[in-house]
């Protein structure tokens, strides 16, 4: 996971502005300095890429919360933004993992100024795709019982 720190692996992030810089079980937090190329010609950040910077989050924060090999797919994320920023603004993310079911995770992920005024909230659901074990591995042992 450390190796997806700063852009998260994908450079279209950090075009944007994103830098993830600390995680841990289920969580992820990020600074964003929104870029020209994240907002519109009308100056503040184009609602979509608060739809990304959302998913990017999520997707790290469930990658977190799951064993090396499991994975997460977006099914669904839902956002609204309270506040506008632009170019140069600071900004903090936090993507965090509500739930983690067998094969669902529940999210939610916040992006706050530097005030600490919510800017823009989401929640989301990701699909996880667990590793088969293999049939060449041992499992573990199970009780026996009476």
């Amino acid at each position: 996971m450390d190796r997806s720190l700063g852009d998260g692996g994908m450079p279209l992030l950090g075009r944007l502005g994103v830098s993830f810089e600390r995680y841990g079980e289920g969580w992820v937090e990020a600074t964003w300095v929104p870029t020209e190329d994240a907002c519109n010609p009308a100056g503040p950040v184009h609602g979509g890429v608060y739809a990304v910077v959302h998913d990017a989050a999520m997707n790290f924060a469930t990658n977190a919360a799951l064993e090396r090999g499991d994975r997460g797919a977006t099914i669904s994320i839902t956002y609204s933004t309270m506040r506008s920023a632009s170019a140069g603004d600071a900004l903090s993310v936090r993507g965090e993992v509500i739930r983690l079911a067998r094969q669902i995770a529940y999210l939610e992920t916040t992006i706050t100024n530097a005030d600490g005024e919510l800017v823009s909230k989401a929640t989301g659901q990701f699909i996880l795709r667990r590793r088969e074990p293999r049939p060449d591995q041992p499992t573990a042992p199970t009780e026996a019982k009476e």
